[in-house]
């Protein structure tokens, strides 16, 4: 039995081939298709019906896409990542655009293999980085997760945080005069250790003693988090809040103190950093710093530049925000 192609797909729909062709290259919505969603939909369906895939190397020639897209994640358990994977997932899923993710791979050496129309790419902070992405720029379409990096060739996207950490920590403290740390341990030997920085900058705000057994840092991604937030918790002295440098640091504490049989916020409050979909769902909710909307304005912007990818590079910008949620807002003095 022959492999269905497009001219069956088209026949099977009614409807001429350059239809197909439109539909399924997620080309509908460009100005002047002229092809109604009603149209798009039974041409879909009859592409499903019939088991049609595309024959991908042939559109790439054909059309200089090849409707992929790379997402290049750090650390892919973390819920950042996820919301991410999630965000971009939806965005694609009407573009007609394949997503795959990198994980555990340097992309400094993936890119040069790949052929995707658009490459997000969640850290640059080596040596040498930005020439390197200057360079890769060239022949690939680069968006570029930096707070520190300037466009030249590859968009770069932010978030801005501002003052936002100052009023978590004011936020915390403001309930609690005993206050920890739960934060990765190359956090501590940073040059500018912006998080760790923004702990020690809150308490000195409200006049608290800062307190070595009161900062717990952990090596690794949630296991190391959760069983540095057990030790703190554990001790003859535990903190009443917790502000946490990520968001799946403040779900790995939330955790812990579940596991202690204590309860949030009033046995403990948590904060933490990102405003990430997960923390967000979560019961207790996570009261957290981070952009608004960030996950959905990056995958939109994915979008856009896989399928407009001569327009200038630049850069887009998310400010931060405190978000209040269920994990600190019964916060009390102890």
């Amino acid at each position: 039995m022959s492999l269905p192609t497009i001219k069956t797909v088209a026949a099977e729909a009614g409807v001429s081939t350059a239809t197909v062709s439109y539909v399924l290259a997620g080309r509908t919505k460009s100005k002047g298709s002229g092809i109604s969603e009603t149209t798009a939909e039974r041409v879909r369906a009859a592409a499903g019906r019939l088991g049609y895939r595309p024959n991908q190397a042939a559109r790439t020639i054909r059309t200089g896409r090849s409707n992929l897209m790379m997402l290049s994640l750090t650390m892919l358990s973390d819920p950042w990542s996820l919301s991410v994977s999630k965000a971009v997932g939806a965005a694609v899923a009407t573009a007609g655009i394949t997503p795959m993710i990198l994980a555990d791979t340097d992309w400094r050496t993936a890119i040069k293999r790949q052929g995707a129309d658009a490459i997000f790419i969640d850290a640059a902070e080596q040596d040498g980085d930005a020439e390197l992405l200057t360079r890769l720029a060239k022949s690939n379409k680069l968006v570029v997760f930096s707070e520190t990096l300037e466009p030249d060739g590859f968009d770069v996207i932010r978030s801005i945080a501002g003052s936002s950490m100052d009023q978590a920590m004011d936020h915390l403290t403001a309930g609690s005069g005993k206050v920890a740390c739960l934060t990765p341990a190359q956090s501590l030997r940073a040059v500018a250790p912006a998080r760790y920085g923004a702990y020690l900058a809150g308490l000195e705000r409200a006049g608290l003693a800062f307190r070595k057994d009161y900062v717990a840092p952990f090596e690794g991604e949630e296991m190391g988090a959760y069983q540095a937030a057990l030790a703190l918790l554990q001790q003859p002295d535990p903190p009443t809040a917790i502000f946490a440098t990520s968001d799946f640091a403040a779900i790995a504490a939330i955790q812990a103190a579940l596991r202690l049989r204590l309860t949030v916020p009033q046995d403990l409050a948590v904060l933490g950093v990102g405003n990430t979909t997960q923390g967000e769902a979560m019961v207790p909710s996570l009261s957290t710093v981070g952009p608004v909307g960030f996950f959905s304005g990056l995958a939109e912007f994915l979008v856009h530049r896989a399928q407009q990818p001569d327009t200038p590079a630049t850069v887009l910008e998310f400010p931060w925000q405190l978000l209040v949620r269920d994990s600190s807002a019964e916060l009390q003095d102890k």
